[in-house]
């Protein structure tokens, strides 16, 4: 299951809350290091996400030059056609 960058740096959020409300050591560093690994988290998530939309993009770009390379070849192809039945009767 993807979780998304508003979760993973909530939880990092309530882990420095409770870090700094700690009264052990023990229990701060748990928290300090849980707090350090859902930041991390937290920062994947979110360039998972950037890439997700770089992709989409290139792939839209992509599907955008073939649709148009593919209207100019068949535009090429009428013109062909049109060419060489004019030839034919002429």
């Amino acid at each position: 299951m993807s979780q998304s960058f508003a979760f993973y740096d909530q939880r990092a959020t309530d882990a420095a809350a409770e870090a700094e409300k700690a009264t052990l050591d023990n229990v701060r560093d748990r928290n300090l290091r849980a707090e350090k690994t859902w930041r991390a988290l937290a920062d994947q998530a979110q360039k998972v996400e950037s890439d997700r939309k770089k992709a989409a993009a290139i792939r839209q770009e992509r599907l955008d030059r073939e649709a148009v390379e593919a209207e100019l070849t068949a535009q090429a192809s009428e013109n062909t056609e049109e060419m060489l039945s004019e030839r034919a009767a002429g």
